[in-house]
């Protein structure tokens, strides 16, 4: 889908994978993320958060998750500071929607968008249900975001049904592929096609991997996470640069590395 979305001039930066609210990972990486976050308005033109920022969320008609301020309150100050910012909803919170739209003032999609920037045409997308032998996963997919199982979820009290979401959201947080693995298929199967189809970047989440690869067609990147990594994505002048945060000094370059033939 071509998206709408235009960032101001200036830096766009990617995160994902956050999964706060779940009990893994070092205890101040809410904070750090905080603390990250609070550094962006004035010096971006465009932030994207490309899915599972949160291990689960479910917007009850008078109810979130709690726990949550701290991050929210950072990205309406985004927002407010007149930074255009989207947000995808990846397959721990796919339910976002009319809180973190209405409340905070994100553009919120749940659908891989095409997107063009700094003279760049990218596809742009959580990750989840886009490879190869994931047509059970994909049909789930459907089925829980149709507006009757919502409904039906709604109808579960707050207090059960978000601890039921942690607990189930725990399950699915489980990546056991190793890279060796996992990258060959990630290139075959959504760099590839989707370069070839017109875009000359693919930006990802959802691995928990960052990878920076410079393809004979475009660019493939991953983001990371910011359970372990605490890696962002930058896009400067038309150019990526993979980050890895640091809590006592300048962030880390990760390097690109270039991949010829198939």
């Amino acid at each position: 889908m071509e998206s709408t979305f235009r960032p101001r001039p200036g830096p766009v930066v990617f995160v994902s994978d956050a999964h706060l609210g779940a009990p893994v990972g070092p205890p101040e990486r809410t904070r750090w993320l905080i603390r990250f976050l609070e550094t962006l308005p004035g010096r971006i033109g465009g932030l994207l958060v490309v899915g599972d920022l949160f291990d689960f969320w479910f917007e009850y008609r008078h109810a979130i998750p709690k726990g949550h301020f701290g991050v929210c309150r950072a990205l309406s100050d985004i927002v407010r500071s007149g930074v255009p910012t989207l947000y995808f909803g990846g397959n721990h919170d796919f339910w976002a929607g009319t809180y973190l739209r209405d409340e905070l003032g994100l553009s919120v999609s749940d659908t891989p968008q095409t997107l063009t920037m700094q003279d760049r045409r990218l596809f742009v997308a959580h990750g989840d249900g886009l490879g190869k032998g994931d047509l059970g996963y994909r049909i789930l997919k459907k089925v829980l975001r149709n507006r009757v199982c919502i409904a039906l979820y709604r109808s579960i009290h707050p207090d059960l049904g978000i601890p039921l979401g942690y607990r189930v959201s725990a399950t699915s947080r489980r990546h056991t592929e190793p890279r060796e693995v996992i990258l060959p298929k990630l290139v075959r199967d959504i760099a590839r096609p989707k370069l070839a189809a017109g875009h000359d970047g693919v930006v990802i989440g959802h691995i928990h991997e960052p990878v920076h690869l410079g393809l004979a067609e475009g660019e493939f990147l991953v983001i990371g996470d910011w359970l372990e990594q605490f890696t962002y994505l930058v896009l400067e002048n038309g150019r990526f640069t993979l980050y890895r945060w640091r809590e006592d000094g300048p962030p880390e370059r990760i390097r690109r590395e270039i991949i010829d033939g198939p």
